[in-house]
């Protein structure tokens, strides 16, 4: 049964809804449910949110209730169903998140859009976001001192001398941009702001009505709020600024696999252990493109700061998110973290009105796949050396390393001791890298102050950390900073050299910073194959520091004691971490406390830390306050800057159909991150980036990094794909960001024929700019998983910018797939997986895209490969345009024009 409603809204829906002496209104889910004869019980949790969505924001009432009675019912059949088509919906989020290196082009792409507004006749003022967005300066901070207490204050004078211009420019978006908030850099990364302080779990809007508080953030890490029972996720910076200026996400009504969790953790089992272990199963369950969502008896068990941490990581399990219901422990969370008493009253009695609360009396759902995990069966583990998916018992880490090494062409003693002898060289497996950073873990009290204990008894029995490891210790807000100094647990980290060095993202995202005594000269003369443990989510090839191969992804616990040890070529479980002052052996089983220590340590963090640490939120130190610019309604752009550079994107022709005798600048082969083709981390003098600031009298030690200077398109496509690790096929043996330039002989510098010499490798920024001159498109060829990692935009506006028309891959990572379409870049999914693999690309070859129809969502078409020697193959694809809204922006040249063409629209 479909309701009729000829109003085309649901107003029928709208309830009022009391809550001690207040009174609110509601869209009714109980309602809907009843009048679709549907169980909203059977309903996943994550879908019930979605359908207040659609309920409230929808004027087509004849599309929402098909979409509504897909939301509702398991298996639904929609009428003319196909992949991806006739599912889609559009979805409007509460609010966006930002943080500093995905925000600032976002609002640098607004700046732009405001000089043509203004340039057009129209008030820029207008163009302005029209939800509430949040952006906290949190990427930007660089580890380049450690291991003391003057490191924090250290690092923060160097992140403001470095990134003035570019915090200058956030204070003018401030004062600018309406609805724009801007957290200054030192009070936290914002995954964890937003968690503890920003979300609210139930909103009111200006008409006292309840809704669900929904995000949606430029970090793909946006997920970690759903431990908190807010629906949200990472989107493209293209995407949220779209989000931005009132456009909805056209999404498709989910697949929802179900996690259920049964049991408990044992007491030396830690969050991070349960997430490494859930990441691994869902990798190869498969989860790409789906919703998570936890339920089950163990929820019970797991804290909100347990959740979160498991929710953090859903990019990392290939998911949209990770959802956790609303429950006594959400309730609890937001009292310790000083919500409101009127915020926790309305959660609580919203969820229960709605359904949307859960206890071990409630249902469970049906959902579209299951998942079962046993929580008392997962073991201390950690993750990598490459990928978060590749989880490992602790104990099987030094063969792992042992094997990578043999990989490599290296060898180390299995017998390596814990700590280097005085005078003795590095070995293969040292640990120079031990971070305690944030982001998965920080905002856990559990496993911070387990680490704290670690450190304590360690300190007590006479171990010290190895010279040559690098320890760091960068808080995800100022309450963990609290509570570590109020239970004394701080001060141990500190005589292990686990400093604050600032409150940031660091060493997750690469900002790692130099490794103790210059030993990069001597990793790179040895070749030696050496070890990073941190606490983060991400240890891709490249990512973590360019001297270090071997990156294991832990518990902040485990951080201090591979630390201690100075190895991962060490079994934790069944050797000792080192030999104390009186030469006795030392175990982790000798340093992990008891749970009931670890309890009564639990019950000093309270409400004041988090008091304390947000009464300020927005206020910035002396430096921060000073930073100001002249009022202008349009930015005032400084063509001299290397930071802040107006973007071309907006002058660029949409793209044109066919695309005749393209060459192509890269084969690339599985699971390509962005970190492989976004620009990130440092700048090498000696690279086109570096070039290009050298010729602005930029001296190499002023570089900073790519991430900061994400605003300039300049320095960002000389960077786009060149990621140090980066396998591209066409430039084999040498990796990173070479390619050749094969075709017409106007592109080769030696007028040779190509079916006769082998062109010179050269930069693939080089290659792009003589495509460029002489009109030459350009496609790059992939295989599975192309785009995974984070959200980063300019992987797709680098290749924009590189004149790649197409990526043809066998399988793209949601996310980037979306960014691609949203700067006019076509994604091309093969139709039959492994054919690039038979066919044998060299790089040599001309490309034909020619569709037989006008682009439509997921068209079919073929690809014509004709090889150096003549011979053509016709290869059939799906245009991964999944939706008529996706159609509409990359007809227009990407979002950014299609939003000006509705501004230009809206004034004649």
């Amino acid at each position: 049964m479909i309701p009729n409603n000829k109003k085309g809204r649901y107003q029928t829906y709208q309830k009022a809804l009391n809550v001690k002496g207040v009174e609110y209104k509601y869209w009714s889910l109980r309602k809907i449910a009843q009048d679709y004869q549907a169980v909203l019980s059977k309903t996943p949790f994550a879908k019930r949110l979605l359908i207040e969505n659609v309920m409230r924001q929808t004027s087509d009432l004849n599309a929402s209730s098909r979409i509504i009675k897909a939301l509702l019912f398991k298996n639904t059949t929609l009428d003319s169903e196909r992949i991806g088509q006739s599912t889609e919906f559009s979805f409007y989020p509460s609010r966006v998140l930002m943080q500093d290196y995905t925000g600032i082009p976002a609002l640098v792409d607004l700046a732009a859009i405001r000089d043509a507004v203004a340039q057009a006749g129209g008030e820029p003022s207008h163009v302005t976001p029209k939800c509430p967005v949040d952006l906290v300066i949190d990427h930007s901070l660089i580890v380049e001192q450690s291991g003391s207490e003057s490191s924090i204050n250290t690092n923060r004078a160097l992140e403001m001398a470095r990134n003035r211009e570019r915090y200058t420019f956030l204070k003018w978006a401030q004062k600018n941009f309406r609805n724009l908030t801007v957290i200054p850099p030192g009070k936290g990364i914002c995954h964890q702001v937003n968690l503890e302080y920003l979300s609210h779990v139930v909103r009111v809007d200006e008409n006292g009505v309840l809704t669900p508080d929904t995000v949606v953030g430029t970090d793909s890490h946006t997920t970690m709020v759903n431990g908190l029972g807010v629906l949200g996720w990472g989107v493209g910076g293209i995407e949220a600024e779209a989000a931005m200026l009132g456009l909805p996400l056209t999404i498709a009504v989910p697949r929802v696999v179900g996690v259920r969790l049964d049991g408990q953790l044992r007491p030396c089992v830690t969050a991070t252990d349960l997430v490494l272990t859930i990441t691994e199963r869902l990798r190869s369950h498969g989860v790409v493109g789906k919703f998570v969502e936890y339920y089950g008896s163990g929820i019970a068990h797991l804290s909100v700061a347990d959740r979160a941490t498991l929710a953090n990581m859903a990019p990392e399990y290939g998911a949209t998110c990770g959802i956790f219901p609303i429950d006594e422990n959400t309730i609890s969370y937001l009292t310790l973290t000083n919500r409101p008493s009127s915020l926790v009253d309305r959660v609580r009695a919203y969820a229960q009105e709605q359904e949307l609360w859960w206890d071990t009396n409630t249902v469970s759902p049906e959902y579209d796949e299951d998942v079962v995990v046993d929580l008392s069966e997962v073991v201390p583990s950690i993750a990598g050396p490459k990928r978060p998916q590749d989880r490992l018992n602790i104990s099987a880490i030094k063969q792992a390393t042992l094997d990578q090494c043999s990989i490599e062409g290296a060898s180390t003693s299995s017998s390596r001791p814990g700590r280097l002898e005085s005078g003795a060289h590095l070995d293969h497996g040292d640990v120079v890298i031990a971070a305690i950073t944030s982001c998965t873990n920080t905002s856990n009290p559990a496993v911070m102050l387990t680490a704290g204990l670690v450190a304590m008894a360690a300190v007590k029995k006479g171990l010290t950390v190895p010279d040559y490891v690098k320890t760091s210790l960068a808080p995800g807000s100022l309450a963990v900073a609290r509570y570590l100094n109020d239970t004394g647990l701080q001060h141990y980290l500190d005589l292990l050299g686990f400093h604050r060095v600032g409150y940031g993202c660091t060493t997750c995202i690469g900002n790692s910073g130099p490794l103790k005594n210059n030993l990069e000269a001597e990793i790179l003369e040895r070749s030696l194959n050496v070890s990073a443990v941190l606490s983060g989510n991400r240890n891709f090839e490249g990512r973590i520091h360019p001297a270090v191969n071997l990156n294991w992804l832990a518990s902040p616990p485990l951080v201090v004691a591979f630390a201690l040890a100075g190895t991962t070529c060490i079994d934790l479980e069944n050797e000792p971490i080192a030999l104390n002052s009186n030469n006795e052996p030392v175990y982790l089983s000798d340093l992990w406390p008891s749970q009931t220590m670890l309890n009564e340590m639990l019950k000093l963090v309270h409400e004041s830390h988090f008091r304390l640490s947000y009464d300020d939120i927005t206020e910035g130190d002396e430096e921060w306050e000073q930073l100001s610019m002249k009022d202008s309604a349009c930015y005032p752009w400084d063509e001299n800057s290397t930071y802040i550079q107006r973007p071309p994107f907006l002058e660029l022709l949409p793209p044109t159909f066919p695309i005749e005798s393209a060459r192509v600048l890269a084969i690339l082969g599985d699971s390509i991150t962005t970190d492989h083709i976004s620009p990130a981390g440092r700048i090498s003098e000696h690279s086109p980036a570096g070039h290009y600031l050298l010729s602005k009298n930029i001296r190499p030690e002023a570089f900073n990094s790519f991430g900061a200077r994400r605003g300039n398109h300049h320095v960002m496509v000389r960077g786009t794909f060149s990621n140090l690790r980066l396998e591209n096929k066409i430039a084999f043996p040498i990796r990173g960001g070479f390619t050749r330039c094969y075709g017409d002989t106007k592109l080769d510098d030696c007028n040779m024929s190509t079916t006769e010499k082998v062109p010179p490798v050269i930069p693939i920024f080089d290659a792009s700019k003589r495509s460029l001159e002489f009109q030459v498109p350009l496609v790059i060829f992939a295989g599975k998983d192309y785009g995974s990692g984070s959200s980063r935009d300019w992987a797709a506006k680098g290749c924009l910018l590189l004149n790649v028309k197409a990526v043809i891959a066998e399988s793209f990572e949601r996310i980037h797939r979306s960014n691609l379409v949203g700067m006019g870049v076509l994604p091309l999914q093969l139709m039959r997986p492994g054919e690039l693999i038979a066919f044998a690309l060299e790089g040599n070859e001309t490309v034909f895209i020619a569709p037989n129809e006008p682009l439509k969502p997921l068209l079919e078409l073929n690809i014509i490969i004709v090889t150096a020697q003549g011979s053509e193959h016709t290869i059939p694809v799906i245009a991964r345009i999944d939706n008529p809204k996706e159609l509409e922006y990359f007809n227009s040249g990407g979002i950014l024009k299609y939003v000006l063409n509705q501004l230009e629209m809206d004034m004649r």
